[in-house]
């Protein structure tokens, strides 16, 4: 009895540890299951939809869906799933495109059709390129100047992050003389949004105005900057975004960046 007991142990320990090896190999194969295919909001950005932090956003806000499920952050995308935005199909674009713009006041840098209950008028809209194009950042809708459009998100992660220091570069007007102090104060940098803005480079064009270089992002900074001194922007526009400028470009048109610009612009972003 005792032999035969032995052997009736054995074989239930044997069974449960082959339980065990099997639940644990399921667990796995879910596991590696869950690792395919590519996030959400990467997939968005390789698609040039937009930023992977705007796609989160856009998570967020119930706009995204895959298959026609709504997803949540961190959902991946396997081949063959059919992703929408607001209800359209997204598509990877072969195509590579770079599209410098002069955008005018009133323009809202967004590609939704309204922002806080309200119709806006959105770039990708006022523009009307034949093919999807994305705004690379914002430019609040009462200023002006340049801005960049593409379809690759990989450019837009590495322009939109602050801590790759890219210029940006402002013509500001002021609603009154502006101190040489005060244009030193701006230069070293000031306290807005619970931060203290990076030193910058900025020079005088005339009595009220100037211009300024940022290489970070903050919210409204340049009138922020300039509300902490006492001043009220009257005018902003940004005449260059690293190598790209306003230069030849007329208000509300666009241009396609050169091969070069495009060249020099990438070798930037390698930095």
């Amino acid at each position: 009895m005792r032999l035969r007991f032995g052997i009736y142990r054995h074989e239930a320990v044997g069974k449960k540890f082959a339980e065990i090896l099997c639940g644990w190999r399921k667990e796995c194969n879910n596991s590696m299951a869950d690792n395919t295919g590519v996030r959400i909001n990467k997939f968005l950005s390789e698609a040039g939809v937009c930023s992977r932090r705007e796609a989160d956003r856009m998570v967020e806000q119930g706009r995204i869906t895959i298959d026609d499920k709504p997803v949540t952050a961190g959902t991946r995308v396997h081949d063959g799933a059919v992703v929408r935005v607001d209800g359209r199909q997204v598509t990877k674009e072969e195509e590579e495109i770079f599209l410098a713009f002069y955008k005018p006041k009133g323009i809202v840098c967004t590609t939704a059709q309204e922002e806080n209950g309200e119709q806006i008028k959105n770039v990708v809209d006022y523009i009307d390129y034949p093919k999807r194009v994305y705004p690379v950042g914002r430019l609040d809708q009462a200023s002006e100047g340049l801005l960049l459009l593409t379809n690759q998100g990989d450019v837009m992660e590495k322009i939109l992050r602050s801590r790759y220091g890219h210029e940006k570069e402002y013509f500001v007007k002021v609603d009154r003389p502006i101190r040489d102090e005060d244009l030193r104060k701006l230069a070293a940098g000031v306290p807005i949004l619970d931060t203290v803005t990076k030193p910058c480079k900025v020079w005088r064009e005339d009595a009220d105005s100037f211009h300024i270089i940022l290489t970070q992002g903050l919210n409204r900074q340049i009138r922020r900057m300039c509300e902490y001194l006492d001043y009220r922007v009257t005018h902003l526009r940004r005449d260059r975004v690293m190598n790209i400028t306003l230069k030849g470009l007329k208000k509300g048109r666009y241009r396609s960046l050169t091969p070069m610009e495009i060249r020099v612009l990438r070798k930037e972003l390698e930095r």
